[in-house]
């Protein structure tokens, strides 16, 4: 038996003598192969063994609130979609309490604010997972209400202008130019808000799905 291909089947260690009968390493004894030269031991892989397991959906609503104002950071797939699922059920149950009790959606409007940003906060951290700046977000966040100002002078110009050509011509150009621009923003986002995150540590923090800081670096 070659010296090349002979481990020890405890610790891994190459065994250098061929009348070795135990490890110079860990101490185990050393028994020969039945047949064939013998492997060094399959070990399991760091990274897999150490992985976290994935956020629940309550864990991901204690961590958006948690996180109210942190834009810092990194967030996983999973805390990102369990916390847009409680978004959408909440919003939908609270419109049902404002129908049966007359609030006029003061409820509804008061949850849509507070989590207002928590969301943004969340969708940095999801952003950065990947590697990209949370900076994007304002894609979103500037190409609709540019559009409805868009939308507003074309009212103005309508209704009390009587279609002043200037007017209309700019609120046509910015409702139509600014809305498409945030259709293809929120196209933009959902996939990459449906990307796997780096694996390992990037410029904005180590992995969230690894309990250890000791990561490869993602430039």
């Amino acid at each position: 038996m070659s010296q090349a291909n002979r481990h020890c089947r405890q610790c891994g260690a190459a065994i250098l003598r061929i009348d070795s009968h135990f490890c110079p390493s860990c101490g185990a004894e050393i028994t020969p192969p039945s047949s064939g030269a013998e492997q060094p031991p399959q070990l399991p892989s760091p990274t897999a063994a150490s992985e976290l397991p994935m956020v629940s959906f309550p864990q991901a609503v204690n961590l958006g609130f948690k996180n109210y104002f942190k834009f810092s950071g990194r967030a996983t797939r999973a805390e990102y979609w369990w916390w847009l699922l409680f978004t959408v059920l909440a919003g939908i149950v609270l419109n049902v309490v404002d129908t049966l009790t007359d609030a006029m959606g003061m409820v509804g409007f008061l949850f849509e604010l507070a989590i207002l940003v928590p969301s943004f906060a969340l969708g940095a951290r999801r952003l950065h997972d990947i590697n990209r700046t949370g900076w994007w977000l304002l894609w979103f966040l500037g190409s609709f209400p540019m559009a409805a100002i868009g939308g507003g002078i074309l009212l103005v110009s309508f209704f009390l202008l009587d279609n002043l050509l200037i007017l209309t011509v700019l609120g046509f150009a910015m409702a139509i130019g600014f809305g498409i621009l945030g259709i293809i923003g929120v196209i933009v986002l959902t996939v990459w808000a449906i990307k796997q995150g780096d694996e390992g540590l990037n410029k904005y923090g180590p992995d969230p799905r690894q309990p250890s800081s000791q990561q490869p670096y993602k430039p």
